[in-house]
């Protein structure tokens, strides 16, 4: 008998689903809802994921011929603190819906550390607009920054872009430290520099908008040694992040690079493996093997197996059994 497994990948763009053969081997392909599950005074709305979740889950069961789902996980942004919701409502409600028997609920940080090294030991930055290191040697997990724009996300697509931004004004200005490229940069992307708070400070999408920008910074660094500075910067702020989440007590260490910050490549890697070697040493930086939704479906596998060995606690990763 084929068993199933179903991976959740939940985040602020949308909602993307897959379902796998329990031993790994593929299934039909993944699936996506283009709105996100709403996030309301208790949290991520369990029933909102569930309205996007499982029309897309009957569909790719049919396509697979299978009946049921004998393990789930399901990934959310926010879970740590704002999955009280989904923690009360999925186990029933995804039981009764696929007979699903065993489901883990992950923060989005632990489906990418999952998706990036698999279940064995090390770190993992998941980078993007915002960025998050998340390290474990199987006995807990290390958590560090992912506390937003405001308050850290250091080295992330926002924190790169306000920094291009700021040499960009700091050159409008003519004050120290800015970068004529980025300045003529704001201008084809924005419009007027002095008009910039009034797109800028408004938006909902404010870390989004910021985090645009980064890529103009990477298309800088070349000949722009402002940009290249901050994408410097940034290489440092992520490489103390990976420090902080090393397990203590641990030698040689795999550091996965998660996430689509990473993918401007060389601005922003060559800078990485410079200073890896005195701000991170002992540890080598790899590429992630796979996405969160990728995470996802090998949490849920190894939950059917009985094979999981990253650590669950009340936050970062939970696990209900039917």
């Amino acid at each position: 008998m084929t068993h199933w497994v179903l991976g959740v990948d939940s985040g602020g763009s949308g909602v993307r689903v897959a379902v796998a053969r329990a031993d790994g081997s593929s299934g039909p392909a993944p699936v996506t809802a283009d709105r996100p599950a709403v996030t309301g005074e208790r949290g991520i709305d369990a029933a909102s994921l569930l309205d996007r979740v499982l029309p897309l889950v009957s569909g790719l069961l049919r396509e697979a011929g299978a009946e049921s789902v004998a393990a789930a996980c399901v990934g959310a942004a926010g879970m740590a603190t704002l999955g009280d919701d989904l923690r009360a409502e999925l186990p029933a409600a995804l039981g009764e819906a696929f007979g699903v028997r065993a489901l883990a609920l992950a923060g989005d940080a632990v489906t990418a550390y999952a998706g990036a090294l698999g279940l064995r030991p090390g770190v993992v930055v998941a980078a993007g607009t915002g960025l998050i290191a998340l390290g474990t040697s199987g006995d807990g997990w290390r958590r560090v920054d992912g506390w937003g724009h405001l308050l850290g996300d250091a080295g992330g697509g926002a924190w790169i872009g306000r920094a291009g931004l700021d040499a960009a004004m700091r050159a409008y200005d003519g004050r120290a430290g800015g970068s004529d490229p980025l300045l003529a940069c704001v201008r084809e992307r924005f419009g007027p520099p002095d008009g910039l708070p009034g797109l800028l400070y408004p938006r909902a999408d404010r870390p989004a908008v910021l985090a645009s920008f980064a890529p103009d910074v990477a298309r800088c660094a070349a000949q722009d040694p402002v940009a290249s500075g901050i994408l410097r910067q940034a290489a440092q702020h992520i490489l103390e992040s990976a420090a902080a989440a090393r397990p203590p007590g641990e030698g040689a260490v795999e550091v996965g690079l998660a996430g689509g910050l990473f993918r401007m490549g060389e601005p922003l890697l060559a800078p990485l493996r410079d200073q890896a070697e005195w701000l991170l040493p002992d540890a080598v930086l790899v590429p992630a093997a796979g996405d969160p939704l990728d995470g996802a479906l090998m949490i849920a596998g190894a939950l059917h197996t009985g094979s999981l060995t990253l650590p669950c606690d009340g936050a970062l990763l939970t696990v209900s059994r039917r």
